[in-house]
């Protein structure tokens, strides 16, 4: 079994998603920013199903759908739906949609887990996880607008990691959509509590063309560091562990 990671689909379908014809029609289409997304959907299709097995992980690191309302996301659930593996998915900025956990996990297709204030378990390791937020200290962080989300962020992501420690697992692996600390890499809560709970693995996403550049080296803090963004791997789900 393996363990692999994609994020920030930036899924919008507004009628059932129709692989291998893709005449569906989209109410956002990436393309329309940026042209590196053209067929966008139709890639990660096309890429997952080289890649991914039925008995495979796929952690989905956050902005999965456009849509605004959770009774607009289910065409871009159902898409998610037809992809093979087990797909472990997490809350980004743009998941407007994703407002009641409850009402989320209804939604899922069987083969679909949603994580928000506790963990899924795989074999003996522990998929946690939170969104995160902008971090103290970097660029676009304002106290009087964003402390507050920050220090509700870490509660979440902690209360994930106290699932994952009542398991006694042998490792855990962490989803954040945002990048755990600021662009001049000092230390956050969110990396103080990696440290906490030994955590080996951190999947993020959020990261788009010019803001790679200040993605995480892949070690750092002796935490193993990917950045999943599709755009920045060529809409192909990237490999974080395999047994």
């Amino acid at each position: 079994m393996k363990i692999y990671a994609l994020g920030d689909l930036h899924l919008s379908f507004s009628t059932d998603p129709d692989p291998p014809f893709w005449t569906a029609g989209q109410h956002k289409p990436m393309s329309e920013l940026d042209l590196f997304w053209q067929d966008h959907s139709r890639k990660i299709y096309e890429n997952w199903l080289n890649l991914v097995e039925p008995e495979d992980i796929v952690l989905v690191p956050g902005d999965i759908s456009w849509a605004m309302r959770l009774e607009d996301a289910w065409a871009d659930i159902a898409y998610l739906g037809l992809l093979p593996g087990n797909l472990v998915l997490i809350q980004g900025n743009h998941d407007y949609w994703w407002q009641s956990i409850s009402r989320v996990r209804k939604l899922l297709p069987p083969n679909i887990k949603a994580i928000q204030n506790d963990c899924v378990l795989v074999d003996n390791i522990a998929i946690c996880g939170a969104r995160g937020w902008a971090i103290p200290g970097s660029v676009c962080f304002e106290e009087s607008r964003d402390m507050k989300i920050y220090l509700r962020e870490i509660n979440r992501l902690e209360n994930s990691l106290k699932c994952a420690a009542a398991l006694k697992v042998e490792k855990i692996i962490v989803m954040m959509h945002f990048m755990p600390c600021n662009e001049k890499r000092e230390l956050s809560g969110f990396i103080e509590l990696f440290k906490k709970y030994q955590v080996e693995t951190v999947v993020y996403g959020h990261l788009h063309s010019k803001g790679c550049r200040c993605r995480l080296p892949e070690k750092l803090w002796g935490i193993n560091f990917f950045l999943a963004s599709a755009d920045y791997l060529g809409f192909t789900p990237v490999l974080i562990h395999s047994y």
